[in-house]
C-alpha cells in the first residue's frame, strides 16, 4: 500500500461525519412476509433467514445480509474485521435531487456500517484467508473510492500474509456521486490482484452473487482464478434493462443470469448456497500452496 500523501485523499480529506449508531426512529423495518420471485409464493422472512435466505418451494436464492453470510462461510469465532477508520467522503460536493453526503449520512445510521464493503481476516476449514463481502443495502452495494481502498487493502494483507483471498460481490457497480476517483478503483484493485499472483502466488476465488454488474464486474470480480456464481444471479456489465432500450432488440432468455454465463464459458461453476462453505474449502485446499488436499 502506498504511503504517497497524493493517494491517500479519502484520509486527508474533510470526512463526511458519520456514525454507527441506529438513527433516532430506530433501525430500519423488514416486512414480516415476503414475495418469492421465483414462484410467486408469499413466505415469512424469518422461515426465509433460518434458510439462508433459499425459497423452500423453488429453491431461489434470495439477497442475504453480508454479515450472516459471513458467520455461515468462515470457522466459528475466526473473522476479525480490518479497516474501520477507511470512511467515505464527499471529494467532488455532488448534489443531483440530494446533497451525496447527506445520502451517506443517512445510511450509515441506517444501517450501522461506514459503507458498501467489509473486510477481514478469517478461516474456512482451518484455512487462513482474507475474505471481504460486499452490502448491497448500502448505495445498492456501490463502490466508492473508500470501498476501492477496502478491496485493495484486503489484497495486500494477503500479499503479506501469503494467504488467498475471497471476495463476495453484491454490487450495482462503481458509485457515480464519485465520479473518476470511483473509477479509478478498477484499476487500482485490479493491479493489487496482479501482486497477489506474481508477488505471493496466491490463488483468489471470485464468487458473484445477486446482483453483480458495473464496475464490480468489470473489474475484480470477473478476474478470480475460480470464479463461483450463485444461482439465478445477475451478473453482467449493463443491467439487461438498458441494454434492451440501448439496442431496441429483445435479450436472450436467462441473458446476463448465472446459468446463461456458465453455459458461455464466462464463470466456472454455480453452487448452491448451501453447499458454498465446502466448495470453498476444498478449493482452498487444492489451490493453495502448501495446504493438505482435501
Amino acid at each position: 500500500m502506498s504511503d504517497d500523501p497524493s493517494t491517500r485523499w479519502f484520509e486527508n480529506a474533510a470526512p463526511v461525519p458519520t456514525t454507527t449508531e441506529p438513527s433516532r426512529s430506530g433501525p430500519q423495518v423488514k416486512a414480516l412476509w415476503v414475495k418469492c420471485p421465483g414462484c410467486e409464493q408469499i413466505l415469512y422472512r424469518a422461515v426465509l433467514a433460518e434458510r439462508m435466505g433459499v425459497c423452500p418451494n423453488c429453491s431461489w436464492h434470495h439477497r442475504w445480509d453480508a454479515l450472516a453470510r459471513l458467520e455461515y462461510l468462515v470457522d466459528p469465532g475466526s473473522f476479525f474485521r480490518h479497516d474501520l477508520d477507511v470512511q467515505p467522503a464527499d471529494p467532488l460536493g455532488f448534489v443531483d435531487s440530494r446533497a451525496y453526503a447527506g445520502r451517506l449520512i443517512a445510511t450509515q445510521r441506517n444501517l450501522g456500517t461506514p459503507d458498501a464493503y467489509l473486510s477481514g481476516s478469517a478461516t474456512i476449514d482451518q484455512l487462513p484467508l482474507e475474505i471481504g463481502t460486499f452490502d448491497f443495502r448500502f448505495m445498492g452495494g456501490s463502490m466508492g473510492s473508500a470501498v476501492g481502498e477496502l478491496v485493495t487493502r484486503q489484497i495486500e494483507r494477503a500479499v503479506s500474509r501469503r494467504v488467498p483471498v475471497l471476495i463476495i460481490s453484491a454490487s450495482g457497480g462503481a458509485r457515480m456521486q464519485e465520479g473518476i476517483l470511483s473509477l479509478m478503483q478498477m484499476a487500482r484493485t485490479s493491479a493489487a490482484l496482479a501482486r497477489l499472483r506474481d508477488v505471493a502466488g496466491m490463488p483468489y476465488i471470485s464468487l458473484l452473487t445477486d446482483p453483480t454488474t458495473g464496475g464490480v464486474a468489470a473489474s475484480f470480480a470477473m478476474l478470480g482464478d475460480v470464479i463461483i456464481a450463485e444461482p439465478h444471479a445477475l451478473v453482467g456489465f449493463a443491467g439487461p434493462r438498458v441494454i434492451r432500450q440501448t439496442i431496441g432488440e429483445d435479450l436472450p432468455p436467462g441473458f446476463q443470469t448465472s446459468e446463461y454465463l456458465l453455459e458461455h464459458g464466462l464463470i466456472d461453476m454455480i453452487v448452491p448456497r448451501a453447499q458454498l462453505r465446502d466448495t470453498l474449502a476444498r478449493l482452498l485446499r487444492l489451490l493453495t500452496p502448501g495446504a493438505a488436499p482435501p
